[in-house]
């Protein structure tokens, strides 16, 4: 069963403590994510993330059939990075690093990095990854790529 990952890096204009203000607030992942996905969080969301928050979305990432997600956020570094695990969802295996870094005063570097791994052992790949999955995974990261342009430069 292969294992994916997916990665994409954006330059942002502001702080460190802005970025990692704005991205380790769970409330602003439904901001950053295109509406066709109808995201929405069905717990209570912190202020900020912390290791062992689990939050259960709603989602309809596949012909608006709405499914639940479970998040668990499973570690924090302050100011560097975060990882996301899926728990419940449509994945086998969902990792998601989070990784900032400053540049200079005014410049940070975001990293997504996703490793995935699809149900359904090789057929689902087959079936599904390439025409599928990779796009829609691409289309979600480039609305956040011009979504975060637009707040951050």
């Amino acid at each position: 069963m292969p294992i994916h990952t997916f990665e994409r890096t954006q330059r942002l204009r502001t702080t460190l403590d802005i970025a990692w203000k704005y991205f380790s607030n769970p409330g602003n992942l439904a901001r950053i994510t295109p509406d066709a996905l109808h995201l929405r969080p069905l717990t209570p969301l912190p202020e900020e993330i912390y290791p062992g928050l689990r939050i259960r979305y709603r989602v309809r990432p596949l012909l608006r059939i709405p499914m639940t997600w479970l998040s668990e956020i499973t570690h924090v570094t302050p100011r560097e990075s975060f990882v996301d695990e899926q728990r419940q969802g449509p994945y086998r295996l969902w990792h998601h690093e989070h990784r900032f870094r400053e540049i200079h005063e005014r410049s940070v570097e975001m990293t997504d990095r996703v490793t995935y791994q699809l149900r359904f052992g090789w057929l689902g790949d087959a079936l599904f990854h390439r025409w599928l999955v990779a796009p829609q995974l691409k289309r979600i990261f480039d609305h956040r790529e011009r979504v975060v342009g637009e707040m951050f430069g």
